[in-house]
């Protein structure tokens, strides 16, 4: 196992009503802007039960967070906090808000220039932030427990991760009812998106690290168990959202990661994806992940085999033959939760391969995975065989 550091700051605040618990995590005098993407908060009654929690609190509330947060509305948002004097924030929604959130607080102290510094040097000149809170309610991320997030440049084409000791929650509220409403894609992409997450940090090369593989293929397993049946099910079951939800917490919360080696190169070239096309960030990462294991396969090859035998069952053949049926698993497993794991689904043809690739290249993403090996032409070959 390798040397690590492992601190989680945030206080998770998890179940039925929990909400009302805003009136002892926010603190009594705090003036709050409360942060949010479109209506569906409005709608569900999520912000009002918000707003009555933080009873006589001066607050007000940003909305207009896209679901690939922009440093353009970002920047709005930080002007309303200066203008208003506000000094702390709520984020009510999913990962994109929460990411949004994470940068604003920290652009909001940032005095090192124009804010994008902070994606450009991917939060290392971070100093500090303004202290935020979150209410969770679409589970996919895992940003409601962790320090970083991922910000769009739309001007720029350019679409990069940060994170800071500075940007973690305060506290997260977690219930699982408020993900009763969201619609089947967006719970898919959830179950995908933290999949991914926990293959990232799981599928690279045996260092010992007994409990953290077990904790991977526990996560692995139980996404896959209630992933499907959250699409099948006719009416939300408490038990299966909470399950998700937790879930994709812990995939990203740092405790997989620890003293293991970490990849990341499907999310890296996925943020491509999503820059230059706008597909969904789960989508991305589900065409991009099988292509990518088949071009690792070498260097993944010990791993590869653990999987497919502890996650999936597979136990007989030879050793390719094994790593053939695991990935083919893996990529059925999207497409039964309704997500397509080919570029030509999305309208993405062999021409849009240069431009990925020169993308990369331009955001030094130039020796990507966990041997620092994926190149621009491993990435190529990789985008190619995803059409």
């Amino acid at each position: 196992m390798l040397n690590f550091d492992f601190h989680n700051p945030t206080h998770i605040a998890f179940g039925k009503d929990r909400i009302a618990d805003l009136d002892k995590l926010v603190p009594p005098h705090a003036k709050v802007l409360i942060l949010v993407g479109g209506a569906s908060a409005e709608k569900t009654g999520t912000l009002a039960e918000v707003r009555t929690a933080l009873g006589a609190r001066q607050h007000a509330t940003f909305s207009g967070i896209e679901p690939n947060p922009s440093y353009e509305t970002s920047m709005k948002a930080v002007a309303q906090i200066r203008e208003g004097g506000f000094d702390f924030l709520l984020a009510v929604g999913g990962g994109s808000v929460i990411d949004a959130v994470k940068f604003i607080a920290a652009a909001v102290r940032f005095e090192g220039g124009d804010p994008w510094a902070i994606l450009e040097q991917h939060g290392r000149n971070v100093t500090g932030a303004l202290p935020f809170g979150s209410v969770l309610t679409l589970p996919a991320t895992g940003s409601e427990m962790n320090n970083g997030g991922v910000i769009t440049h739309r001007a720029k084409g350019a679409k990069l991760a940060f994170g800071s000791k500075h940007t973690y929650p305060v506290f997260s509220v977690l219930d699982p009812t408020k993900t009763y409403t969201l619609p089947p894609q967006q719970l898919a992409n959830g179950v995908v998106d933290a999949f991914v997450h926990t293959v990232e940090q799981y599928l690279t090369y045996p260092v010992d690290g007994a409990v953290q593989d077990r904790f991977a293929e526990g996560i692995l397993q139980t996404l896959i168990e209630v992933g499907p049946r959250i699409l099948a099910a006719p009416e939300p079951v408490y038990a299966d959202r909470a399950n998700l939800m937790w879930t994709a917490t812990l995939a990203l919360n740092g405790l997989i990661g620890a003293g293991v080696p970490q990849d990341w190169a499907t999310h890296m070239i996925g943020h491509e994806l999503t820059a230059l096309h706008g597909i969904d960030h789960a989508r991305t990462l589900a065409v991009v992940l099988p292509s990518l294991l088949d071009a690792q396969r070498a260097t993944k090859a010990a791993k590869l085999l653990q999987y497919g035998e502890r996650v999936w069952g597979i136990r007989t053949g030879t050793d390719d033959e094994r790593i053939d049926a695991t990935i083919a698993a893996t990529r059925d497993f999207f497409e039964r939760m309704g997500i397509p794991t080919r570029l030509s689904a999305y309208g993405v043809g062999a021409d849009s391969v240069d431009k990925l690739v020169a993308q990369l290249e331009a955001h030094g993403m130039v020796t990507l995975g966990e041997h620092r090996d994926v190149t621009p032409a491993v990435s190529r070959r990789v985008l190619e065989a995803a059409l």
